[in-house]
């Protein structure tokens, strides 16, 4: 009888099963499957949000200003997400048709329905900036 001398405390049998468990992890390099004690779980409606300033935003101007980039950044999101760059150059009811086509969310849409009628926007970001958004750095 050969026997394998060592302090491996799985007998080999198991230790090939575990091999075999292994390998697409091993080849992948990242797990090949869920678990589902470490994936995170998506935000649900009703979690609290927490202020752009922080847990205890700082007071005064600061605050109000960091709630507005927030804000614009948050729109700006939005409307990327829903319009392409092919929708671009347009006017009001040009965003808002497409907007409609892509079944944005209505925070989006009535923010659009304040754009002026007459103006002709390039982008994402002159749409935010007529909307009274920061300019992006």
């Amino acid at each position: 009888m050969d026997m394998e001398r060592g302090s491996n405390p799985v007998g080999p049998r198991k230790d090939d099963e575990m091999k075999h468990e292994l390998e697409g992890q091993l080849r992948a390099g990242r797990p090949t499957h869920v678990e589902e004690a470490t994936d995170p779980e998506p935000p649900a409606d009703d979690d609290i949000r927490v202020d752009p300033g922080g847990p205890v935003p700082p007071p005064g101007e600061e605050r109000e200003q960091a709630r507005a980039a927030a804000e614009a950044d948050s729109l700006r999101l939005e409307l990327a997400r829903h319009l392409e760059r092919k929708a671009f150059p347009t006017d009001r009811q040009g965003l808002l048709d497409v907007l409609e086509a892509h079944h944005a969310p209505d925070p989006v849409l009535e923010a659009v329905r304040q754009l002026p009628e007459s103006g002709e926007y390039a982008n994402v970001t002159e749409v935010v900036e007529a909307l009274g958004g920061e300019p992006t750095a």
